[in-house]
């Protein structure tokens, strides 16, 4: 297993440049494919080749030679390698071994080849033959007292043709339980765009990037999570728009970036600036900072009708398109600056500047990530940032819009689809008028109701299609009691993670097709389908040889399942794996408006984009016009209510990524950007602080959750760095500090778990041997 030496080493350079193309070399040699590994890369996100199975950053209309980042050639490298997980490994090791290895040394041994069946007998998994697999999981199916005690989890890596097949059969079968990955990334912004703009998808596309003069980038940390997206921020600022950064860590990849496709940002060493003015709210202050913002414009607008000059406010935009402008605008002349401060953590100076250069852009874009949507308000602070876009007409207009970065590659694509416990009830009456079948209506439950379904017995079969539910999950120690206690858990996958060994009573490790592997089916190779983050469906086609003649793909194991499972189904599921034309024509079907001729479109190169009503100012809320919302600052959240109990000892602590992970995959064991070499067990600090708690840089802590709930989570033996972050906040890598975070704490209205607002105080404590051995 790996042993790379820790250390502590600031980072001067610019992101990605040349630390980026070392990476590349040191990932193919990791996986031992450099030669295979680098054709497959030139094949990545070109029109006739695969979608990258990382981020969903859309691709270019017309593709450069190298259409890749370095973190999606960790996620290529990892799926393309050479290493194989056979049953001779797992002959070799318990699962109650395993459990003692590292996330990253799990998935590290490579892909897996075969299906394997626990046996508790040995505590070991054993191979079973595909139609054994498929028999076990009907039969407990099959024998559930009501399809509501089924759990059926879904990653947003799966294509459209597997996720319409999934969200088919489960329906079928009788239960609307689709917890997915959105429940606990972007519902914040699935529940608040609906109500106000009328869709929960992002009104802008690439070319919007090109045409824009001002960009605010929300909570997000691009060089990591989306690398792409670095280069459009690189070109907007070199064609002179003003780029504002908002995040409480100073994330290197906001400051400066090197693209490795400029011969004068390699040669120079210093790449090219991105953010014009950085700004550094505390955590869960940006609702507070941008209702400052939106008081300076109306106080500003208010002194131009008494000077009679030009409005600052777009009042054609307002009185034509939205509703409630008034209310919106009395609310924030009453609003109180020192509240707005304190909450905001920003100073009145600075949230001044930002509301200047929000004020002064003709045409401007909103971006936002995970540190916006994991909030108790997250809700309420997208409704406001909403506000903000809407009082200068900048969304559905060109170079302005809002812009929801997701995740995984086809996180927004699932949902398209039907992978969603409350689908419109349209939705659900069109799947029983096109496949003549009966659909619950009662929504399912999402990711946290499942979690708390399996702790009291009543979720009993837990299947999961991609993913690492209980390492991306909050609250892990209940999360892990919940799924142990299951009849079954079934997992699809391509490599072996911490989920397969917290396994139910029986359990199923099923391994499927990579996105970079050649799907044959019956009628030949097959393409799958994916939408992106602005909304483009293209298509994507392996190109390697599959990793072992075992592997199903993803529609062919859940049409099988389905087969296996609905004994008197009308649906032919195994006609329509033959050609995946058929499942894209059973999708048009169903929804006819939105995938209107789809195997034509997807012909041409890009694909096509779904209907964004918003883009063109057309707003499908029940009013027919956009809706400013009056949301409060809040001031009596748990944070609130743990500061009155803990003082200046309470922390307010986010959950990250490390720049060596995407999700709950680990490539590596270091965070080059953030200077954090071998090792992840670290806890980010303002020096201030660090003094204030009688600590020093290098000193060990234990985290430990306050909740008034009895229950004690706590996460042991983190090193302290300093950082730049906002006094009174902590940042940590996740999956480490998700057992902090309480099953309970939701944010409002999404129930999206809280992981980027979490109350902790700490404990200083030795360093954990491993470390004094190093």
């Amino acid at each position: 297993m790996s042993q790379q030496k820790a250390s502590i080493k600031p980072y001067h350079h610019p992101a990605a440049g040349w630390g980026a193309l070392k990476q590349v070399a040191a990932q193919l040699a990791l996986q031992k494919i450099p030669v295979k590994g680098i054709m497959t890369l030139l094949a990545q996100n070109q029109p006739d080749g695969f979608d990258c199975p990382g981020c969903a950053w859309p691709d270019k209309e017309h593709t450069s030679t190298f259409e890749f980042c370095e973190n999606g050639v960790k996620a290529v490298a990892a799926e393309a390698t050479a290493k194989r997980t056979p049953p001779a490994f797992f002959a070799k090791h318990t699962v109650t071994e395993l459990m003692g290895w590292s996330d990253f040394d799990l998935e590290n041994e490579g892909r897996l080849t075969h299906p394997m069946r626990y046996n508790a007998a040995t505590d070991k998994y054993e191979e079973i033959s595909w139609d054994g697999a498929f028999e076990l999981m009907a039969g407990h199916l099959n024998a559930l007292a009501d399809p509501n005690e089924a759990i059926f989890y879904t990653s947003g890596r799966a294509a459209n043709e597997a996720a319409f097949l999934y969200q088919l059969f489960v329906r079928e079968f009788g239960t609307n339980n689709f917890p997915d990955c959105s429940n606990l990334c972007h519902e914040s912004t699935s529940m608040a765009l609906p109500p106000t703009v009328g869709i929960g998808k992002g009104s802008v596309t690439l070319h919007d990037f090109e045409h824009a003069d001002t960009i605010l980038i929300f909570g997000q940390n691009p060089a990591t999570n989306h690398p792409r997206m670095l280069g459009e921020l690189r070109e907007a600022a070199k064609r002179g728009a003003r780029i504002v950064a908002i995040n409480p860590l100073k994330e290197r990849g906001l400051e400066r970036f090197a693209d490795p496709q400029s011969p004068f940002d390699m040669l120079s060493f210093k790449g090219s600036k991105i953010s014009d003015l950085f700004i550094q709210p505390t955590l869960g202050g940006d609702l507070a900072l941008v209702k400052g913002m939106i008081k300076f414009i109306i106080q500003w607008d208010d002194e131009a009708i008494r000077q009679g000059t030009e409005r600052v406010v777009d009042l054609a935009f307002i009185e034509q398109h939205t509703n409630n402008f008034d209310t919106i605008a009395e609310d924030a002349r009453q609003e109180n600056w020192d509240l707005i401060v304190a909450e905001s953590g920003v100073p009145l100076s600075q949230i001044e500047e930002i509301a200047r250069i929000y004020a002064t852009g003709d045409r401007v874009i909103a971006t936002w990530g995970m540190g916006i949507t994991q909030h108790k308000h997250g809700v309420a602070t997208i409704k406001t940032l909403v506000n903000l876009m809407l009082l200068r007409g900048n969304i559905g207009k060109e170079g302005a819009g809002l812009c929801p970065v997701r995740g995984h590659s086809n996180v927004q694509g699932n949902r398209t689809v039907g992978i969603y416990e409350k689908m419109p009830v349209e939705f659900l009456e069109s799947l029983e008028r096109v496949f003549d079948i009966k659909v619950p209506k009662t929504p399912g439950y999402d990711a946290v109701a499942a979690i708390q379904a399996m702790i009291d017995g009543k979720g009993k079969v837990f299947f999961g299609l991609g993913g690492n539910f209980s390492i991306a999950t909050p609250d892990t120690d209940r999360t892990w009691e919940g799924m142990r206690k299951c009849d079954l858990t079934a997992h699809v996958t391509t490599k072996l993670n911490r989920s397969h060994l917290v396994h139910g009573k029986d359990a199923l490790i099923l391994p499927c097709l990579g996105r970079t592997e050649i799907d044959t089916q019956e009628t030949g190779p097959q393409g799958v389908t994916v939408e992106d983050s602005m909304s483009m469906v293209h298509v994507s086609y392996g190109i390697n040889k599959p990793a072992s003649p075992l592997l199903l793909s993803e529609p062919a194991i859940v049409a099988r399942l389905a087969h296996a499972t609905l004994k008197h189904s009308k649906t032919p599921w195994l006609e329509v794996i033959k050609d995946y034309s058929k499942i894209r024509d059973l999708i048009e079907q169903t929804m006819p408006v939105a995938f209107r001729d789809y195997n034509e479109r997807i012909k041409t190169p890009g694909g096509f984009r779904m209907p964004v009503p918003s883009s063109e100012r057309i707003w499908n809320t029940p009013s027919g016009k956009a809706e400013f919302t009056v949301q409060a600052i809040p001031n009596q959240s748990p944070i609130h209510l743990a500061r009155e109990q803990y003082g200046d000892r309470l922390f307010v602590m986010m959950t990250t990524r490390s720049h060596d992970q995407y999700n709950t995959t680990i490539y590596g064991m270091d965070d080059r950007y953030r200077g954090v070499f071998g090792q992840r067990r670290v806890v980010f600090m303002n020096p201030l602080d660090i003094t204030r708690m009688g600590l020093e840089d290098g000193d060990w802590v234990n985290l430990v959750s306050v909740w008034q709930d009895g229950i004690t989570r706590r996460a042991d033996k983190f090193l302290v760095v300093s950082y730049d972050i906002p006094q009174g906040c902590l940042s940590g890598y996740y999956p480490e500090t998700n057992n902090l975070v309480p099953l309970e704490s939701i944010a409002d209205d999404s129930r999206t778990p809280t992981s980027k607002s979490i109350p902790v105080i700490l404990e200083k404590t030795t360093a954990p041997e491993v470390a004094r051995a190093a």
